[in-house]
């Protein structure tokens, strides 16, 4: 019929499989919805047809597709040394990435150019703009990079085609290391103000590489947050994805900051003590995290220091960030200033302003300009702190350093909704349809990219946002990684169930993800945890993209789900026991979670039930760990904290290349920092990391613990060649 047809050539899918053998079919409103976002009009059998009609004739007549993939095998070489990154950040040091692995498939050959040029018709003129600015005559010889193709055929047909020139693969990491997981926010220390910052990242990073061993800290997105009270705690739900939140400054490491004016310096102390406040209300109070009112102190103390002029040094530096930035940095900060005067909601705002290229919004942006600046500034400042937080890293002996996480999408009141409006399906939401685990679906209330615009543009807003993020990762962590192949696209107003799948090029996706990853000498983790379509995870592990692994998830499904043993897990992967979505190591081990969920009302079945299976489930692990000697025994005579180190023990022995510990388990956190299913009735993204009997520990508590460093001590002797601590690494040194 010309609605599945029509569906199928814009990558809309017509059904789903909700498990394997089960087929569900999409609703004909679901197709014709997701179509509608596209920009096909299919709301009638006619219309459909005619719309059928314009795609096939498109689709017969064009010379080339609106970018195509070029994938290069030569490109999977290492960066001949460290690539420069913002002030003066290095590359990665010797050892971070290494030779293809003897089990890993070799990568596609080199047959020439892609088979699309060579279907071009004979005689078709290409002319090729490179990304370095130089112009050829054809493709052959073409380096890595985005350039510009425009093909002309000898009946006069004319095509401009974006070509992605992309490493074939990525080198994965050459020996084995361990790192720590963490909430920033979580990590408070007796300098924060209230929660986090990127001054106690530094110094969690340093101590971590010197006197751990560490390879790498992996940290939650540090996006920007939609500005206004209450903001969103989530950091999966963010105003910018391209733009660091300026919450996690350390004021003081502002350099403008020494040089207050007296009475400006005596306001900010009093700031300094009320963030204080804030900061042992946490620790000692029992208070929540709480971002606005930090926010609201740090907003202020900003204020203050933007007051003192810049040096000239400084300043020709702030100018050369404006000038690298460009337009998306102009837009960003545009939107911020708008929102302190209209709201954080774009959509009802003046209807001139909810255009960012119209007169009235440059008007407002010229009216608003010291505020823009403001904005401007913060972004240059926490740029500028992360950079420092890696190179601090490294430093310390990390071959990887910071993990960052990229989040899916992005907050429909945000500043990249309102910025990129065009590259967005307007009226849809990113979610999930119902599966074993949640019968309604889910709604994440993020608007999804549209593949179309993504592709007619060459990508340009994706390589521009993983530019900005690998400036200063030694990885990156993709959030739900199977969106750069398929996402559940959600009609507003509608429930899950009545949504379906968007298909994106993945080709493309991974090759623009690929090319910056390579040119930044960083790793890429995806997060493929869940319900995976085929193929995704073999196609992710040929291109060198590691995958996630969690201990309580491997189980041989095949061979009626007992745990999987070590030398059957992948090696391309990050090994866990534990993520920020699922319960704590010391929860799941004593039955804690089940506990939690039965308070809070969120249990489907009896409690007993849910008691028995989640102690099955542990005790088979339990037998298991007993079984191959990492721990004595099974029952009341183990230790909670024994079994933790035997987790991690075992986590050793599989194959797996990074092995990532759980922060708050290293010191027996019972607390989840988010539970999926729950809004107010949980205080998601709002805990600071504690210890067994919930009492709040600080970075320098930590840095004491005597159960943390044994718990890495297990880590250090389980991975041959780990940096041996330094003098004072343990209490009491």
């Amino acid at each position: 019929m010309p609605l599945a047809r029509l569906a199928e050539l814009h990558g809309v899918a017509t059904s789903y499989s909700p498990s394997p053998g089960r087929t569900v079919a999409a609703s004909d409103a679901a197709i014709t919805a997701a179509l509608a976002a596209l920009g096909v009009d299919a709301r009638t059998p006619e219309a459909a047809r005619r719309a059928l009609e314009a795609r096939e004739r498109e689709l017969a007549e064009r010379l080339l597709p609106p970018t195509v993939v070029w994938w290069r095998p030569e490109g999977t070489a290492a960066p001949a040394g460290p690539r420069p990154g913002p002030e003066g950040t290095a590359g990665p040091r010797p050892g971070l990435i290494g030779p293809r692995p003897d089990d890993a498939e070799p990568p596609p050959d080199d047959a020439g150019p892609p088979p699309q040029f060579a279907e071009l018709p004979p005689g078709t003129r290409l002319r090729v703009e490179t990304e370095q600015g130089e112009e050829r005559t054809g493709v052959e010889g073409l380096p890595l990079g985005v350039h510009l193709v425009e093909a002309t055929a000898p009946d006069g047909r004319t095509a401009r085609a974006h070509l992605v020139v992309a490493p074939a693969r990525l080198r994965t990491p050459a020996t084995r290391s361990y790192g720590l997981l963490v909430q920033l926010y979580s990590l408070l220390s007796r300098h924060s103000w209230g929660m986090g910052d990127l001054g106690d990242l530094a110094e969690l990073t340093s101590w971590a590489g010197r006197a751990l061993g560490a390879g790498f800290v992996q940290v939650n997105p540090l996006h920007a947050a939609v500005l206004g009270a209450p903001t969103d705690p989530s950091p999966y739900r963010p105003s910018s994805r391209r733009f660091p939140d300026p919450v996690h400054l350390r004021i003081e490491d502002v350099p403008e900051y020494a040089h207050l004016a007296p009475e400006a310096a005596d306001r900010v102390r009093e700031l300094v003590g009320q963030a204080a406040q804030l900061r042992e209300s946490v620790l000692r109070k029992g208070a929540l995290i709480d971002r606005d009112a930090v926010w609201e102190l740090k907003r202020q103390a900003l204020e203050l220091v933007r007051e003192v002029p810049l040096g000239p040094g400084r300043r020709a530096a702030y100018c050369d960030f404006l000038a690298r930035e460009g337009e998306a940095l102009e837009d960003h900060a545009t939107w911020c200033a708008l929102a302190e005067k209209y709201g954080p909601d774009w959509r009802r705002w003046p209807q001139g302003l909810r255009d960012p290229r119209s007169s009235e919004t440059a008007r407002a942006r010229g009216e608003l300009m010291d505020r823009v600046d403001f904005h401007s500034r913060l972004a240059w400042l926490t740029d500028a702190q992360l950079a420092t937080a890696q190179r601090t890293a490294r430093d310390a002996g990390m071959p990887i350093g910071l993990v960052h996480d990229l989040a899916v999408g992005v907050h429909p009141e945000g500043a990249d909704a309102w910025a990129q409006q065009e590259y967005f399906a307007a009226g849809m939401s990113v979610g999930a349809p119902p599966d074993a685990f949640n019968s309604l679906g889910q709604d994440w209330g993020l608007p999804p990219w549209r593949p179309d615009r993504l592709a007619a543009s060459g990508y340009a807003p994706y390589r521009r946002l993983l530019r900005a993020l690998f400036r200063y990762a030694g990885a990156l962590r993709i959030d739900h990684v199977m969106g750069l192949f398929r996402l559940w696209w959600v009609p507003q107003g509608q429930p899950p169930t009545e949504g379906t799948y968007v298909r994106y090029d993945a080709e493309a996706m991974l090759a623009v993800l690929l090319l910056e990853a390579h040119r930044a000498g960083a790793l890429v983790i995806g997060e493929d945890l869940g319900t995976v379509e085929p193929g995704v995870r073999e196609t992710l592990h040929e291109r060198g993209v590691l995958g996630t692994s969690v201990l309580w998830f491997e189980r041989d499904w095949e061979g009626g789900g007992r745990p999987l043993p070590p030398g059957s897990w992948r090696a391309d992967c990050v090994a866990t026991a534990t993520t920020h979505d699922l319960p704590s190591t010391a929860a799941r081990l004593t039955g804690e979670h089940v506990e939690l969920r039965h308070r809070l009302g969120l249990l489907s079945r009896p409690l007993a039930q849910e008691r028995a299976e989640a102690a099955a489930e542990v005790g088979e692990w339990l037998t298991l760990l007993s079984r191959m000697g990492l721990v004595d025994g099974v029952g009341g005579g183990v230790s909670e904290e024994a079994e933790i180190q035997a987790v991690h023990r075992f986590l050793l022995r599989t194959p797996a290349r990074m092995i990532g510990v759980w922060l708050p388990d290293t010191v027996g956190d019972r607390r989840p920092q988010n539970l999926p299913g729950t809004w107010d009735q949980y205080p998601n993204w709002r805990l600071p990391i504690a210890d067994a009997e919930s009492r709040p520990v600080t970075l320098e508590e930590l840095a004491a613990s005597p159960r943390l460093h044994a718990l890495m001590d297990v880590l250090r002797e389980g991975t041959p060649g780990a940096a041996a601590p330094g003098a004072s690494s343990h209490p009491g040194n």
